[in-house]
């Protein structure tokens, strides 16, 4: 994602809640709460889909797919901007971590937990 777009994308959330007077609902602990109810509803849209079909969803599901993947986005984003870090180096710090913690040369193909090796 590009981080001019991202930083476009928060001041819109922001001046959309702005013009609501919803600012004062968006606690970090409220938006942190928001995220996991859309991310349960993303997840309900899988749950009882085959692998298979959960790889090639109708142009229905796919619309409530993007629908629900769009509200986890927003909320995550809102959070992000409402406690001032920057979403993609948080996200590139991650990734760094996760390369030391999970070297390609010992877990590839393999599930468990970097405390399991």
């Amino acid at each position: 994602m590009d981080p001019a777009r991202l930083k476009n994308l928060a001041q819109r959330l922001s001046e959309f809640a702005a013009l609501r007077d919803w600012d004062q609902f968006h606690a970090p602990k409220n938006l942190a709460m928001a995220l996991v109810a859309e991310a349960g509803e993303l997840a309900a849209e899988f749950q009882w889909l085959t692998e298979a079909q959960s790889r090639a969803p109708d142009e229905e599901q796919l619309a409530r797919i993007r629908a629900e993947s769009a509200d986890v986005l927003i909320y995550l984003i809102r959070l992000a901007d409402k406690l001032g870090f920057d979403l993609l180096a948080a996200a590139d710090a991650k990734i760094e971590e996760n390369e030391r913690r999970y070297p390609a040369d010992k877990v590839r193909g393999s599930s468990r937990k970097y405390t399991e090796y």
